[in-house]
């Protein structure tokens, strides 16, 4: 029985470094270190904080499956997907009943901050988005969760630190499913380029919008309106019953704008 083994699976698992774990129960990082590389075992009386600290039994510390852990994580937040945007208060408390299992887990908390309300409650999703990005070590989650954090930071009026949070997520030209489009063939490089095209057009008309209500404020309603209708004439050459709620929305800007 490797314990050591056990102790950095946990701890990969909770995406935290060995010095987050040292300090969170007291230790110094060079013992957790000893640990993890079968150097030295950590003391008796430590086994039941480290339990406690990852939220498992004394049995599953020593007889720990990290297969079945992840599985079931996965099985947490497949399940809360399916309400999020429909209830998103259910999709919230599987999520919480997850993370009572499991403490937290970054996947689970990063899923949380989807069906928190941050309009409502900024400061709910500022304390859950600093938490993952101080102790992710995945970078996507980490992103993601700076991207919640500028919102809820809006939403707070604080544009300064909106921005300070924002600007933290590195600027990326190509994305995996570009790259993919590029770089394989047959039937994998259709999917790939199929999925793209429609995230790009949807970003597109995003941000033809955007260009839209800052020609609005700042008095330019012509030009607002022009925008407004390129829109619409991208979307009807796509021919996609999708981007409906967008031919109704962009018909009602262009409606009340005259």
């Amino acid at each position: 029985m490797n314990i050591g083994n056990k102790i950095k699976e946990l701890r990969k698992l909770r995406g935290i470094t060995q010095e987050q774990l040292a300090n969170s129960i007291g230790i110094s990082f060079q013992a957790v270190s000893k640990w993890e590389n079968g150097i030295a075992l950590p003391d008796i009386t430590l086994a039941p904080v480290l339990a406690s600290y990852f939220g498992v039994s004394m049995d599953e510390l020593f007889e720990f499956n990290l297969k079945e852990i992840k599985a079931a994580i996965d099985a947490i937040v497949n399940e809360a997907y399916k309400f999020r945007e429909t209830d998103p208060q259910k999709s919230r408390a599987i999520l919480e009943a997850g993370l009572k299992e499991y403490p937290d887990n970054d996947i689970l908390l990063n899923n949380l901050l989807y069906v928190l309300n941050y309009s409502k409650n900024p400061d709910e999703t500022v304390s859950i988005a600093s938490f993952l990005i101080e102790k992710t070590n995945q970078v996507d989650i980490k992103y993601d969760a700076l991207r919640f954090l500028a919102y809820a930071y809006k939403v707070k009026g604080d544009l300064k630190s909106a921005e300070a949070a924002i600007e933290q997520i590195p600027e990326i030209y190509f994305t995996k499913l570009t790259e993919m489009a590029y770089l394989l063939e047959g039937k994998p490089k259709c999917e790939a380029a199929e999925k793209q095209k429609w995230i790009s057009f949807e970003n597109l008309i995003q941000m033809m919008e955007k260009l839209a209500e800052y020609y609005e404020s700042e008095g330019m309603k012509e030009k607002a309106y022009k925008e407004r209708e390129k829109a619409l004439r991208f979307i009807d050459l796509v021919e996609n019953r999708a981007y409906d709620s967008y031919v109704k929305y962009f018909n009602n800007k262009i409606k009340n704008s005259i």
